[in-house]
């Protein structure tokens, strides 16, 4: 069942039909379309040429349908991941003993987090996404798309030598102080923009306008790439005729066809990869896997995290042959697919004969403006910034979680990509620490309500909630105390402490000090005495303590053993064997742990 359920394909393979067929071609076909310019556009932006954004682009969409869980992901470049990759081997490649080229260190990239992507779904721990919260993915994200349109801002104005892969707020100064050398190249760029916001917008309002032709405008929307792409080729063609020099920036000569390779896996690559590749890992994952189940739930069915873990894992391993660098789930492609009708994995093999066919017709390329590429990502990663409407959402629903998606944009504005994503990642986690170590509990009482039927019946709910004014106490004496988190070892001493000082506060203290002061422990304070004193003897002698645990759902030894402290402070502060209860038990271990410690 094990190695079975490592090929899904074998689950839908022998139901395929005509119909599937159709709706796969389609959704391939046009994914391809998109995935062709996008891939050459992304591949400057990770510093490599562009024929290398087609290779990863082909092995990606081609392999993937044998692993799949989801039938909508498209796999290939990427624009967080480009710009990771970009920033990653620029980073490398600064050291004075490098060893390796950019395009090996690449390659290697892919194959390592492929690897890495592999083991851990052959293990099946695709439970390590579920730690990681959507505001770091939104911060990191967002930071990503800010960075990447301001690199290519220099490429679409034809500003020549804007180095791209150092922090952004410096790729801006340089920018803004060379816009006096602006060319030709501004001219294609910003038409190229102009038309792609156009046929965008204009297409969608056409469909509102015309609903019977929604699916011709449809088509017009997601190939607007491609269209811009072909007719600034041709006019760039005509511009340069008769020309020995282009007065544009072009592609120029492109390799033609697929180059197969053995990428380096030894010591020493690995050493130049270092911790650069646990954030190309985590970046590979993380997008995939997001993507993947965000389109699951909008398409009503489920993906296996593991098994995407391995379908991501083998694409890219094997993908490092072909000098692939990694490649993970795009949102816009996997968006533009599921909407063109695809219904299954296969697909991606239509998308990875029309970019085969495109590798083996790169004379084509020869004339396309750098300035329009540009203008593609520009216009393609704007999509990922996060909505004003997001933002204010995380304010409102959670300061901490703004926090932590703002610390993720502002770090990728101000170093690179690789350490938004650390700081963003580590406050999360402190923050997920500190709510887990540092919990409240409510102190409930006594709610008179009355049912439809005229029935009179009683509720117990926290005394101290806005809500709840007209709630009684507990009887004198009795404690009534509802956990919000489970017993662990992060916060059983706080708890501990906060359980006691509460009942200290609201039950008189009968416990005596030793009249000898030699007699008393060396850590014990003398008692107060005074007003306060006064103020204590009108409070009642504590006798029960019911504990609610039906928020607790694990009770471990330093928990049970904060329990216990409780239970021999309070009977110390009463002078008396208080009585310990305990109320809605959501399990049988519970249960048994408790009677263990002496509960019962």
């Amino acid at each position: 069942n094990y190695v079975k359920s490592l090929f899904p394909i074998a689950g839908w393979i022998g139901r395929y039909n005509l119909i599937w067929l159709a709706g796969d071609l389609i959704a391939g076909l046009t994914a391809g379309a998109v995935v062709i310019p996008q891939g050459m556009a992304y591949a400057k932006v990770a510093g490599l040429p562009p024929e290398y954004g087609l290779y990863s682009s082909f092995v990606g969409v081609s392999l993937y349908f044998l692993f799949a869980t989801s039938k909508d992901i498209t796999i290939g470049p990427t624009a967080v991941m480009s710009l990771l990759i970009g920033q990653s081997v620029a980073g490398i490649l600064a050291s004075p003993n490098h060893q390796f080229s950019a395009i090996e260190l690449a390659s290697s990239f892919a194959l390592f987090s492929g690897l890495i992507s592999l083991i851990l779904g052959l293990l099946r721990l695709g439970l390590v996404v579920d730690f990681i919260p959507a505001p770091v993915i939104a911060g990191f994200t967002t930071g990503s798309a800010i960075t990447i349109s301001i690199g290519q801002i220099a490429k679409l104005m034809g500003i020549p030598k804007i180095v791209t892969t150092d922090p952004c707020y410096l790729v801006l100064g340089r920018t803004l102080a060379a816009l006096p050398k602006t060319n030709y190249d501004a001219i294609f760029g910003f038409i190229s923009l102009i038309y792609l916001y156009s046929v965008k917008y204009g297409s969608r309002y056409a469909a509102k306008r015309w609903p019977h032709r929604e699916r011709l405008f449809f088509f017009i929307e997601i190939l607007r790439n491609i269209t811009i792409v072909i007719f600034a080729t041709i006019v760039s063609f005509l511009v340069n005729i008769g020309k020995k020099t282009s007065p544009i920036s072009i592609l120029k000569t492109i390799p033609s066809g697929l180059h197969v390779g053995v990428p380096n896996a030894g010591s020493d690559m690995l050493s130049e990869l270092g911790s650069k590749l646990i954030s190309v890992t985590f970046i590979l994952i993380l997008e995939h896997v997001a993507i993947a189940k965000s389109f699951g739930r909008i398409n009503d069915y489920k993906i296996t995290e593991s098994q995407e873990f391995i379908a991501i894992g083998v694409t890219n391993a094997i993908g490092s042959f072909f000098h692939a660098y990694p490649a993970t789930g795009s949102f816009s492609r996997t968006a533009i697919k599921s909407k063109s009708g695809v219904r299954t994995p296969l697909a991606g093999v239509f998308s990875g004969i029309l970019v085969i066919i495109a590798l083996y017709s790169t004379a084509a390329f020869y004339y396309i403006p750098d300035a329009t590429l540009s203008a593609v990502i520009i216009h393609a990663v704007l999509d990922l910034v996060a909505s004003p409407h997001y933002i204010k959402q995380l304010w409102k629903i959670q300061f901490w979680d703004f926090m932590v998606f703002l610390v993720g944009v502002v770090v990728t504005f101000f170093t690179t990509v690789e350490y938004g994503i650390y700081f963003s990642a580590l406050l999360a986690i402190i923050v997920l620490l500190l709510r887990v170590a540092r919990p409240s509990f409510d102190s409930l009482g006594q709610l008179s309500i009355t049912t439809k039927d005229g029935e009179k019946r009683h509720a117990y709910v926290p005394i101290d909630h806005p809500s709840f004014e007209s709630a009684s106490n507990p009887p004198e004496g009795v404690l009534i105390i509802r956990f919000r988190e489970s017993l662990t070892y992060p916060n059983s001493n706080y708890i501990d402490t906060q359980v006691v000082e509460y009942a200290r506060t609201h039950t008189k203290r009968f416990y005596k000090q030793a009249e000898n002061k030699g007699d008393r422990p060396w850590n014990e304070l003398p008692h107060k005495s005074g007003k306060e004193e006064e103020a204590k003897a009108t409070k009642p002698r504590l006798n029960a303590v019911v504990f609610d645990l039906a928020a607790v759902s694990v009770i471990d030894s330093t928990g049970i053993q904060a329990l216990s402290d409780i239970r021999k402070e309070l009977n110390k502060h009463a002078d008396q064997q208080v009585e310990y209860h305990f109320a809605n038990i959501i399990s049988e271990r519970i249960e048994e742990i408790l009677l263990l410690a002496g509960f019962g």
